[in-house]
């Protein structure tokens, strides 16, 4: 195998290299069947085996009683931003959203072609969304809370989630879902895109309360509704079934390897510690999010002019290092922390930035 290099990309992100290597061992003759996983049906027995793996793992791991169903759903997560408002937007109600970011912006406009009433209750524009805004006020009578737990182009997260005010709580987990336990109880529904901290893209895992299920409105496309999902059992069509082999495969490392989403916090929270502390410690590095609102799955900064940010990128690259460049929308650098990037990587990349100011 050639060598691999240390993978700090914001998605699609790192695996973990016992699914890489179980992958390829498997992935012509799969179970002793002859056929590869993209060769199945999805409608055999095989293939059964490995969705409700996944969906048993997803639950233990998140804690989900009977009230909860776990969905795969095509798209990713922007066919959600559609999604949700179209089905869970109550008549004559409105929804309202929190605003920090790319992501929120682009779930906003998708309630807004729709016509539905659209309330801003919080945002953090006015400093580039740089933080997470506390000031806020929920509609008691809104349909659903929509944000977005972790901003990944800047940087910030949410470490304790909304004040739902007695509203059901919506979130796009896509880039740090499963990275940590949650309380699921205050949400109606929690959507992520696979591609961060669960496999391959092209599909999204919804975990989806029944009482939610009740709202959805019998004239929507049938390929639009979380009923056919959860009435199909997310077999309604033709799944992405390597996504989901894959996704199987994350998740019991997760499962058996890591010890759980309590153990996998411990290691994130390890991961960025060291990185800010680089940061922090610097001389020519500028952390971008606020302190308070830091994220642990992605770690921006700036460093004092773009000549030496560029320097810093392509030297990182000829050490192995990828990935650190941040979104074109702000610029700079930017570490994606993501569950399958190893405490080795990280070490190497702290050790490469020290030695970078070291030279200057």
């Amino acid at each position: 195998m050639e060598k691999r290099v240390h993978n700090f990309n914001a998605g699609p992100a790192a695996l973990p290299l016992p699914v890489l290597e179980e992958i390829r061992e498997n992935f012509l003759n799969f179970q002793g069947s002859g056929m590869s996983i993209t060769e199945i049906s999805h409608r055999s027995p095989l293939f059964e085996e490995v969705i409700n793996d996944a969906l048993g793992r997803a639950r233990r791991l998140l804690q989900l009683n009977d009230d909860y169903h776990v969905l795969f759903i095509q798209g990713g997560a922007s066919l959600q931003f559609c999604m949700i408002p179209m089905n869970l937007a109550l008549p004559g109600r409105p929804v309202n959203y929190i605003n920090t970011g790319v992501w929120s912006i682009k779930a906003i406009k998708e309630a807004q072609i729709q016509g539905k009433d659209v309330r801003i209750i919080a945002t953090s524009e006015d400093k580039g969304f740089s933080y997470l805004p506390t000031d806020y006020t929920v509609d008691r009578q809104a349909s659903y809370l929509h944000f977005t737990s972790n901003n990944t182009i800047v940087g910030t997260q949410w470490q304790q989630f909304p004040d739902e005010e007695g509203v059901p709580l919506i979130s796009d987990m896509s880039s740090d879902f499963m990275s940590r336990p949650i309380d699921v109880k205050p949400f109606g529904l929690i959507y992520a895109g696979a591609q961060k901290n669960l496999g391959p893209a092209g599909v999204a895992m919804v975990i989806i309360r029944e009482d939610m299920l009740e709202r959805v409105p019998d004239n929507l496309p049938t390929m639009l509704k979380y009923t056919t999902a959860r009435d199909s059992k997310s077999l309604f069509n033709t799944p992405p079934t390597f996504a989901i082999y894959v996704i199987d495969l994350v998740l019991t490392w997760l499962e058996e390897t890591i010890g759980g989403l309590e153990e996998m916090e411990r290691i994130n929270e390890e991961k960025a510690s060291l990185i800010y502390e680089a940061v922090d410690n610097g001389e020519i590095y500028q952390g971008i999010a606020e302190l308070k609102s830091r994220s642990m799955m992605n770690v921006t900064f700036r460093l004092p002019d773009e000549e030496l940010e560029q320097r810093f990128l392509s030297e990182a690259t000829s050490n192995g290092l990828h990935g650190l460049k941040a979104h074109r929308s702000i610029g700079g650098c930017r570490a994606s922390l993501y569950n399958a990037v190893t405490i080795d990587s990280v070490r190497s990349l702290v050790e490469f930035m020290n030695e970078f100011e070291e030279k200057l």
